[in-house]
């Protein structure tokens, strides 16, 4: 997310370092870079100018305080206004209305509707202990209502079944009614969207919101539009009463115009950001941690929420008893390890978190991170291939089972050699951490198995 941006605004802050104050003279041609890095981003024009304005009016004739360079004092004032520019403060559902609260989603096809609403749906439920019914008003689409009914039982809420033969207003009604019998919390309402913007449409979803009045009514925009991402916002901002807007498939923006300005051009802040494809790749919008992802100093903190929530505790609990015992890290700990590391997005997920170290930005080592994925899934597939027993000691993999192994792996001899040999290794810090002083231990430790602090070596 916001790679090329991240890396264009990284190179050009650097520029103002050794300055002993911020004139109009030393941040020109700054200001120039971020203006291009920004048009290059596909932030809207209007943006863009009035963002290089603010930058420009609070950075000139800055005195640098002594514990600051020029530069960091620069990067400050960016980065405050990147807040600002995107709403300042993480703003949270309004759902504190007599149950049940109705959230209304509009938004254009191929935006990734029903998929948010499932996601949405899982979120309410698990993060904020909420009963959810979710319900399609699409009745151009039955594959639309299909589609949300598999997603409704795969993150366990109600699904109320509509067809095509009604009319959108009568099923939000009847969805809300069974909402109000069943003591429901949140009504999650999906509506149908069109290839562009069209008065039919927006009549539709005008009679629908005016006849269920939504405590929620939330704008679902593909990030990937970029610019196009803000003026059918703005369009569909004119038509109804949004209170927020949705940005999905942001984990395949490297740009990251249409955050940037959504807000603007909408007045209405974002409030979740769709990651990837699964059930819980929705994210709380922090403008603060947003602007530090695109600064390249990471987002530590969503980092450890995210860890929270996918993290096995069980697991990870009954693996410390195991080793306070003094019994050994097999080869089923360790895949449980990358597996737990895979549910927190791979290492991806886990890099574009993270900040950038010497100047180079963690989520644009694209090779080496594909490599290491690819490596993980390799060591998966060799311990899903082995008999428990070998799991669980595998000094009894004999040349024999290693050839049997490979065949059952779809890898090559040489390769069980090397995963027993790095397991081995992690067997040993394992006992480090065991022991007195036992993370100092560990990490000294890891300089021989993961090189530069990163990828497994292979």
């Amino acid at each position: 997310m916001f790679e090329n941006l991240t890396d264009r605004l990284s190179q050009t802050l650097r520029h103002v370092t050794g300055k002993a104050k911020l004139t109009e003279d030393n941040i020109k041609d700054t200001l120039r870079e971020v203006r291009m890095a920004l048009l290059e981003a596909d932030v809207a024009l209007p943006v863009v100018k009035e963002f290089v304005s603010r930058v420009k009016e609070r950075a000139v004739g800055t005195e640098v305080s002594k514990s600051l360079t020029p530069g960091q004092a620069f990067v400050k004032i960016v980065r405050a206004e990147l807040e600002e520019l995107m709403g300042a403060a993480n703003e949270d559902l309004a759902l504190n209305v007599a149950p049940p609260a109705v959230v209304l989603m509009a938004g254009l096809q191929g935006a990734g509707k029903t998929t948010t609403v499932g996601k949405l749906a899982r979120f309410l439920t698990e993060r904020k202990k909420k009963t959810v019914l979710v319900v399609s008003a699409d009745v151009y689409r039955p594959a639309a209502i299909k589609q949300l009914e598999t997603l409704a039982a795969e993150v366990g809420v109600t699904f109320f079944p509509s067809d095509t033969g009604q009319k959108p207003v009568e099923i939000a009604q009847a969805a809300i009614r069974e909402a109000k019998l069943k003591f429901i919390d949140v009504v999650l309402v999906d509506t149908a969207g069109r290839l562009a913007i069209d008065a039919e449409m927006m009549a539709e979803i005008q009679a629908v919101h005016a006849a269920i009045t939504p405590a929620e009514t939330l704008f679902v925009v593909d990030a990937m539009t970029g610019q196009d991402a803000a003026n059918t916002a703005r369009a569909f901002g004119e038509a109804l009463p949004l209170t927020g807007v949705v940005l999905t498939k942001v984990d395949g923006d490297a740009r990251g115009g249409a955050a940037l300005s959504v807000r603007h051009v909408t007045g209405k802040p974002i409030k979740f950001l769709g990651m990837g494809e699964k059930s819980d790749a929705l994210e709380p919008f922090h403008p603060d941690r947003i602007a530090s992802r695109i600064l390249g100093m990471g987002d530590v903190l969503s980092l450890i929420e995210q860890a929270e929530q996918t993290l096995d505790r069980e697991k990870a609990e009954k693996l410390t008893k195991k080793l306070k015992k003094g019994k050994g890290f097999d080869l089923e700990d360790f895949r449980d390890q990358l597996q737990q590391m895979k549910n927190m997005g791979g290492l991806g997920g886990l890099m574009d978190k993270l900040p950038s170290i010497g100047g180079v930005n963690l989520s644009q080592m694209g090779h080496a991170q594909g490599a290491a994925e690819k490596q993980f899934k390799q060591m998966e597939a060799i311990i899903n291939s082995m008999t428990p027993a070998e799991r669980r000691n595998p000094d009894i993999i004999s040349g024999s089972r290693k050839r049997r192994i490979a065949m059952g792996s779809g890898t090559q001899v040489q390769d069980i050699g090397r995963l027993i040999k790095q397991h081995k290794q992690m067997q040993k810090m394992m006992k480090k951490v065991t022991g007195k002083g036992g993370m100092t231990k560990m990490m000294r430790g890891m300089g021989g198995m993961f090189p530069g602090g990163g990828m497994p070596k292979f």
